[in-house]
């Protein structure tokens, strides 16, 4: 949002009528939009900030000590609020975690993050976060996950649900609509009467370990997430499915947008 592909208006119209429908989680970023999305989300949530729960990141050249203190405060000016719900590190960078995890408790300590995670982070980064973080300080790792990028079951989904941590799926329905033209996506859809995206978002909610996050700045799409929540495929549905994408019989590499 925020990139002028929608006019805002109908972004802010969108964000609301989510809240109406119920789905209270906002995701959003310092990058998106070189800030612009957030404040189609703080425009959004005027007189409704109660209703939701927030969710921002902050650049990896922005995770020193200072440097989070400062971008989390401008993230907060454009969201015309006081606090962030959640504060994630967008992806692995070259300041050391222990100085990130020390800004993140500093600002939770501060009240102006109820919690922190982060985004992008493979097994092996999640390791090496376990050797600086106090024990379940970080509550999730928001990576990609649907159906053409299924490699975080291999050792990730494990590795988190071992740690009792949601995964945050981003891009559960793909993008530039390639995985939405796939013939047997399009066949499990006709035979519950959905669409394909819907299907390939409900894919990702099947486990319950995983929080999915799809865009949706239009309220036509907003409303059919929505009723992506009510779909319960069936065991033929997840055979077909598996047969036309692979799950992952050896670790992959993360793949990040």
């Amino acid at each position: 949002m925020g990139e002028n592909r929608t006019p805002r208006g109908a972004e802010v119209r969108a964000v609301r009528f989510g809240l109406d429908l119920g789905m209270t989680l906002i995701d959003t970023a310092e990058m998106y939009g070189d800030g612009a999305a957030e404040e189609v989300v703080g425009e959004a949530l005027l007189g409704r900030r109660e209703e939701a729960f927030l969710v921002s990141k902050v650049l990896p050249s922005n995770a020193t000590r200072r440097g989070v203190a400062a971008a989390c405060r401008r993230s907060l000016r454009r969201l015309r609020t006081d606090r962030l719900d959640l504060y994630l590190l967008h992806w692995p960078g070259g300041v050391p975690l222990a100085e990130t995890v020390e800004a993140f408790e500093t600002l939770q300590d501060e009240g102006l993050i109820a919690a922190w995670g982060v985004s992008n982070f493979d097994v092996d980064d999640l390791e090496e976060l376990a050797e600086v973080a106090p024990p379940g300080r970080c509550v999730t790792d928001q990576v990609l996950y649907n159906l053409d990028y299924r490699g975080i079951e291999h050792d990730l989904l494990p590795a988190a649900a071992g740690r009792k941590m949601p995964v945050m799926a981003y891009s559960p329905v793909g993008q530039g609509g390639h995985l939405l033209h796939h013939p047997v996506l399009s066949e499990v859809a006709g035979r519950h009467g959905r669409t394909p995206a819907q299907i390939a978002l409900a894919w990702t909610l099947r486990d319950p370990n995983v929080v999915s996050i799809p865009k949706a700045s239009d309220e036509t799409h907003v409303r059919d997430n929505v009723a992506a929540m009510d779909i319960e495929l069936l065991p033929e549905d997840l055979e077909a499915l598996d047969e036309a994408f692979p799950p992952p019989r050896s670790k992959v590499p993360l793949a990040m947008l």
